[in-house]
């Protein structure tokens, strides 16, 4: 925003929802989107309800004004929307009736907030200010939609991403690694490999893909020669692009759900994976990130993970044994098996030893 920006306030009725917000982009809002289906999203997603609550209780905070850009003779509010829904919902008793909201209030709560102050400002002019509140500063966005702002500024005003770094304050090298991973997922989508709307879960985690780049294994996997933001997957590496994408999201239409399920440790488990091509093909088989891993590591390690798991989990058990058995021959029989089973396996590493011993005896 800048000193020629003018405040003044506004009707409330001639306020519009900016269906280009990268926050509403995340939850499909388009040009298309209806204004009570932004509401309804809103109510249902960004807790506008306390909102309600909080203006009821105390009016509406005048000392923060929207932002509105005037565009084609229409007010968009381009910061703010979670305000301007909240304020619909008490003053319109059909919307309020969408979103399942039942208080009915005076005049001395209606009235005032027929007009809300606004800054009359433009995209351009404010996206510092906004870019700062919602990237790196006090009302973070999610990283998807973090990553759409920067990108919408980048190309639509050609600002480098070392200057919008440094209007929003970011020293971490957040902005170009949130607008790479961007550019990645668009070259997914483009190039047909990846469709976000077929992911597994409901949630869009976008930052398993923006921090996945940082990991040596996957960049090398996609070919990607260098950390530059702009650098891109190259022709020859989409189609493993679209397995990156199928393992960090899944695959609702397949009904498969995506190996990586928590960042941590995941991430970094699935970075290990592709860097040994047998563990590789392992999961490309469909053996689930667990096995693969298995074959990313020496065996001796394998072995003793192995071992030492089953020892823990036969400590457990034992500690519900006065409780848990109820003197089944089932759990009788199972234990058994595990009996032989430890047993069998400890003759087999006794005669392995032997083995290894009289072979050193003969070589000495």
């Amino acid at each position: 925003m800048t000193s020629s920006d003018s405040r003044e306030r506004i009707p409330v009725s001639e306020l519009h929802f900016d269906d280009r917000n990268p926050r509403l982009a995340e939850y499909g809002v388009t040009e298309r989107t209806k204004e009570n289906e932004i509401i309804s999203i809103l109510w249902d997603t960004m807790d506008i309800q306390e909102l309600v609550q909080s203006i009821v209780a105390s009016g509406y905070f005048e000392q923060e004004p929207l932002i509105v850009s005037k565009e084609k003779r229409n007010f968009i509010v381009i910061e703010g929307n979670r305000r301007l829904a909240a304020v619909k919902v008490i003053l319109d008793p059909d919307i309020a009736k969408i979103v399942g909201y039942e208080k009915k209030h005076g005049k001395s709560i209606l009235d005032p907030l027929r007009k809300l102050p606004a800054v009359v400002s433009s995209r351009k002019q404010s996206w510092r200010y906004v870019g700062f509140k919602h990237v790196n500063g006090p009302a973070k966005w999610g990283s998807y939609a973090k990553a759409k702002y920067i990108a919408e500024v980048r190309r639509e005003y050609g600002i480098s991403l070392e200057d919008i770094a440094e209007q929003i304050g970011d020293r971490h090298k957040t902005v170009q690694r949130l607008y790479r991973g961007l550019l990645i997922l668009e070259q997914a989508e483009e190039n047909k490999v990846f469709d976000r709307d077929d992911r597994y879960r409901t949630r869009f985690s976008f930052s398993h893909l923006y921090t996945g780049l940082d990991y040596e294994g996957i960049s090398d996997f996609l070919s990607i020669e260098s950390s530059d933001a702009e650098s891109l997957v190259p022709p020859n590496a989409i189609s493993r692009l679209g397995e990156l994408c199928r393992w960090l999201y899944g695959s609702k239409r397949d009904d498969r759900p995506p190996v990586v399920e928590r960042q941590n440790p995941n991430l970094r488990e699935l970075d290990q994976v592709l860097r040994k091509p047998e563990a590789l093909q392992v999961l490309r088989l469909g053996a689930g990130l667990a096995a693969a891993l298995d074959h990313s590591r020496p065996p001796t390690q394998v072995l003793e993970n192995n071992l030492s798991s089953a020892k823990l989990s036969l400590q457990h058990a034992r500690g519900f044994l006065s409780e848990g058995f109820d003197q089944s021959d089932t759990l009788l029989r199972l234990a058994a098996t595990i009996a032989d089973l430890a047993d069998d396996i400890y003759k087999e590493m006794t005669l392995m030893n032997s083995s290894r011993h009289r072979r050193r005896g003969t070589e000495e």
